[in-house]
């Protein structure tokens, strides 16, 4: 019994030492605080101390503004932004009734790049280890705009994180490096005029669960349910990143049960697996398409054969004897499997050869063809066409699949739950016509499979019928020249007819002149 007393003892005045901490630094100055709260066991230990410490102090000293930040990356996983949702409400009716200078805001990524936008719109391949583009775009660059519009407003902010010392070895010496000695404040390594503020980076993982179930939620969430969360699966917390320079120290989301149900980034989803395995059956479809989403990756079939500014690039790979017969060692970045396949089944090629071969084969680079060539580069090393984007047929076919396990998911909480956006459709369809996509194929997908429409734009630059662009294909092909980039010429062309002044048009059309692939 004095055991189990001297602990909560201990938890106590660890408690009321991070109050009176978070009061002296609250009230140190006017600089405003910008709270991230991810919806995990820390960031809400951080948000539950800010709250009760913040209650405690008189009236009077209340003088400047709390924010509490969510990132909302568009594909969270569905339960957890429900729970976000729910708790922000929550918190900013509570601060009302409690008259506390608290506001709750949701950061999201500018719809041009948000995760759907870039795969299905721009054929980003989806993100990797070694390519992993959607921290940047979706989390750290909206709450770094939150932060600088802050400062803008206010000169300076200071940033609240749930950053622990003892959460990792790496995690420790980030916290250390930005640290000044006697400091409780560390500046930010990219943003100017903000500074960073970790109220718990002494707590341990027995102190963070040992806060939560001992204290309750001042506005009324269960931490108990928090916990069960968490002890579901071996599943961690996906933090509320806001620095580039600590993105990797950060760790991937995709174990976590805070992170994005379509991460591609880990080889397996413990996250929504966690969730199915736990009894929340609906989620399955889910799971499905981003396994398959992960496996098309390195698909050549699904990708360009050069990258979207129109750049050949070509990957070295080895030939070994395997069984007697001589292979092509196709290699992989981290854990996937390589590819081994017979020589003989490749023309191997030097690379002044190239344009020529394929153009008497009508190999188009840019479609799921995939040539089974090899080029010599200038060292008599054996080379495979480096891949680009996904291909636009590819695109096409992810946009189809996403939109069909919308249509049959069962969400039990939110019958109108949609995996991407219409905002997002909208933009997408923009991109694509720019890729050459003339025959708007967007809307005809999104009405095959609901059988309705959304309110679109009408586009006049959608100039040719079917009919027309197979008449100006065989036309291209006849006079030798790339349909492609005659649709991408008509297309500068038509945005440039409206205005007088045609102020860029050159250099556009230089541009795509110029693109790589042309000149093999």
């Amino acid at each position: 019994m004095n055991i189990i007393s001297d602990l909560i003892n201990e938890q106590t005045t660890l408690v009321d030492q991070a109050k009176e901490e978070i009061k002296k630094v609250y009230l140190t100055d006017d600089r405003p605080w910008v709270v991230g709260y991810s919806g995990g066991k820390d960031s809400t230990v951080v948000v539950q101390l800010v709250f009760d410490a913040l209650t405690e102090l008189d009236k009077n000293q209340l003088t400047k503004k709390v924010y509490v930040i969510s990132s909302d990356t568009l594909v969270e996983t569905p339960l957890i932004i429900q729970s976000i949702n729910t708790t922000l409400r929550r918190i900013e009716d509570k601060a009302i009734e409690l008259n506390l200078p608290i506001e709750t805001h949701k950061v999201k990524p500018m719809i041009e790049q948000s995760f759907w936008t870039n795969i299905i719109g721009k054929g980003y391949p989806s993100p990797n280890q070694q390519f992993r583009w959607c921290t940047d775009r979706m989390k750290i660059d909206p709450a770094n705009q939150f932060i600088k519009d802050k400062v803008d407003s206010f000169g300076e902010v200071i940033m609240l994180l749930g950053v622990r010392e003892k959460e990792s070895a790496t995690r420790a010496n980030v916290i250390k490096s930005h640290t000044t000695e006697g400091k409780l404040l560390m500046r930010h390594s990219t943003l100017s005029n903000a500074y960073v503020y970790a109220p718990i980076k002494s707590f341990d993982l027995d102190d963070v669960w040992n806060y939560l179930l001992n204290f309750d939620s001042p506005w009324g969430d269960d931490n108990n349910e928090l916990y069960r969360l968490y002890s579901d699966s071996n599943s961690g917390e996906c933090p509320l990143v806001v620095d580039k320079t600590v993105k990797e120290s950060a760790g991937s989301c995709g174990n976590s049960r805070f992170g994005c149900w379509v991460c591609t980034v880990v080889n397996e989803d413990k996250a929504l697996t966690g969730f199915i395995n736990n009894g929340h059956d609906w989620m399955k479809p889910l799971l499905d398409f981003r396994n398959w989403l992960s496996n098309i990756r390195d698909d050549r079939s699904m990708r360009m054969k050069y990258r979207m500014n129109g750049q050949v690039y070509f990957n070295p790979v080895k030939i070994i004897e395997h069984d007697g017969e001589d292979k092509v060692l196709v290699p992989k970045k981290g854990s996937r499997m390589k590819e081994l396949l017979p020589l003989n089944d490749f023309k191997v090629l030097k690379k002044a050869q190239l344009k020529g071969y394929l153009e008497d084969n009508n190999v188009d680079l840019a479609s799921s063809e995939d040539p089974k060539i090899l080029i010599m580069d200038e060292d008599n090393n054996h080379c495979q066409l480096g891949l680009g984007p996904f291909t636009l047929e590819a695109r096409r076919e992810i946009l189809t699949k996403l939109l069909e396990v919308q249509k049959e998911l069962k969400h039990p909480h939110d019958e109108n739950y949609e995996l991407i956006q219409e905002e997002e459709l909208k933009e997408i369809r923009k991109i694509w016509f720019n890729n050459g996509d003339f025959e708007d194929s967007l809307p005809k997908i999104y009405h095959d499979i609901f059988g309705s429409d959304l309110d679109w734009e009408r586009d006049e630059r959608l100039i040719f019928d079917a009919d027309d662009l197979s008449q100006l294909e065989l036309m291209c092909k006849e006079e030798g020249m790339d349909f492609r980039l005659m649709k991408k010429l008509l297309l500068i062309e038509k945005e440039h007819s409206e205005f007088k002044l045609k102020r860029g048009l050159m250099d556009q059309l230089s541009s795509a002149l110029k693109q790589d692939y042309l000149h093999l």
